[in-house]
């Protein structure tokens, strides 16, 4: 795996009209799942649109570093050689997961019923960022795991290796912070329990794992109650290899949603966008901000649904996000930010405390970077209030941001140069590689004047 190590700072230019048609990356979150129950599965899964992102290729990398043979025979194409529930092989070495926080935290739960040890390490982002609220859900069911103060590196002991029993204890688990990658590290050990494993969840979160374990014949059962989301897995003896397509990634089709919403003019396509329900809070809060967003030819990729999304330039109007959707579009809250400064009237977020403990805290960087370039707004611990702009205005005004390494921040802030009156120079961009390698060269297909600094 190549890392981004090398400093880089990007300088955008302001730009007016956004024309033409993207096809964004494969959705990121269904890429780590597939590498990691196609290991799991017995046969040959392949899978196609996979995201050939640096986070991605760190699950790659670990699922190798494991014995399982994976294959590249084309661009957005892999081939995992399934090694069956129980063939994983101890790592020679650490297993080292970059900047994915998906990868660490949902290789905790499929770890803990191995039958050797194991440790997972992480870039410097990674290893400030909290693993303690997989951990101690896991230890419940009796696995072994280890942090530094509640951080990576992450030590999982096979709790064969202790106890000798070789499983782990199925249990009832209520989620006290809405988390997509806890529920799914909870239903990977699971796969490894004595009895059915249940996580009660009080707000939606995404459920790519739900879907793609049934894809591979695990038995998920989802009930929706009055206040509350039950999913249940009943752990298999077997999961069996499947093909899959991996759809576009929503969380990188939101800049260009935005991008096509906040320019003075134009419209664009963004093509084959995946619409998993639990993932369309963006669409939701950009329509309730007056976005003008068509879904054009709707389908099935993957057991997911898609569709192409068209989007015109239209003034926006600032508004109180909703709490039941900020679960649902936790990630592109530093876009809707951008959005947010651009709209006229008041926008407030509340409920979205999980920004502070991403790969930066998303609120208190997006403050700092709005406020340089002379947007009034105001951080909340949970949130933030941006005053918004005077209609038909350019309200980003020329300056420099600092990312501290988050591609979100980053690549929010280049959007922002559609609606600036001089340029913006974003610091510490190398991790944009990290979800969306070609994402300066489409936003320049587009129209945005984006390159280095």
């Amino acid at each position: 795996m190549t890392t981004a190590t090398t400093r880089q700072d990007w300088r955008a230019l302001p730009a007016l009209a956004v024309s033409g048609a993207v096809t964004v990356p494969g959705d990121k979150s269904i890429s780590h799942r597939a590498l990691m129950l196609g290991a799991l599965a017995e046969g040959v899964t392949e899978a196609t649109g996979f995201l050939e992102s640096e986070d991605c290729l760190a699950t790659l990398g670990a699922m190798r570093a494991m014995g399982v043979r994976v294959e590249r025979p084309g661009p957005g194409r892999i081939r995992v050689y399934g090694v069956g529930l129980h063939g994983l092989q101890a790592p020679t070495t650490p297993l080292d997961m970059g900047n994915a926080g998906t990868a660490m935290r949902l290789s905790m739960g499929l770890l803990a019923g191995q039958a050797f040890q194991s440790t997972l390490v992480g870039d410097a982002s990674l290893t400030r960022r909290p693993m303690e609220r997989a951990a101690a859900p896991l230890r419940r069911m009796g696995a072994v795991i280890t942090t530094s103060a509640g951080t990576p590196p992450v030590t999982v002991h096979g709790v064969s290796q202790v106890s000798g029993k070789g499983h782990l204890q199925g249990r009832s688990h209520e989620l006290t912070v809405p988390s997509a990658q806890v529920k799914s590290a909870l239903l990977l050990a699971g796969l490894y329990a004595d009895g059915p494993t249940t996580v009660i969840e009080h707000a939606v979160t995404r459920d790519h794992t739900e879907r793609m374990l049934r894809a591979f014949g695990a038995e998920v059962l989802t009930e929706a109650q009055a206040t509350s989301r039950v999913v249940t897995l009943h752990p298999p003896q077997r999961l069996t290899a499947c093909t899959l397509e991996v759809p576009g990634d929503i969380s990188s089709a939101a800049f260009f949603l935005v991008a096509g919403s906040i320019a003075a003019s134009g419209s664009l396509l963004v093509r084959n966008v995946g619409l998993n329900p639990t993932r369309t809070g963006i669409i939701d809060i950009l329509r309730l901000m007056g976005a003008d967003l068509r879904l054009l030819n709707p389908r099935e990729a993957g057991g997911e649904p898609v569709a192409d999304i068209e989007v015109h330039a239209t003034p926006l109007r600032g508004i109180r996000v909703p709490r039941e959707l900020v679960p649902l579009a936790i990630d592109e809250f530093p876009v809707l930010f951008v959005a947010a400064a651009c709209a006229t009237g008041e926008t407030v977020v509340e409920g979205a405390q999980e920004l502070r403990v991403k790969e930066s805290d998303r609120i208190a960087t997006m403050e700092a970077g709005l406020r340089a370039l002379g947007i009034p707004c105001l951080a909340r611990e949970d949130g933030m209030v941006l005053a918004g702009a005077t209609a038909g205005s350019r309200p980003f005004a020329a300056g420099t941001v600092n990312s501290h390494g988050d591609h979100r921040i980053a690549m929010a802030f280049a959007i922002a140069s559609l609606a600036a009156s001089g340029p913006i120079v974003i610091e510490d961009v190398a991790n944009v590689a990290t979800s969306f390698p070609d994402f300066a060269a489409l936003a320049q297909s587009i129209g945005l004047q984006v390159g280095a600094a």
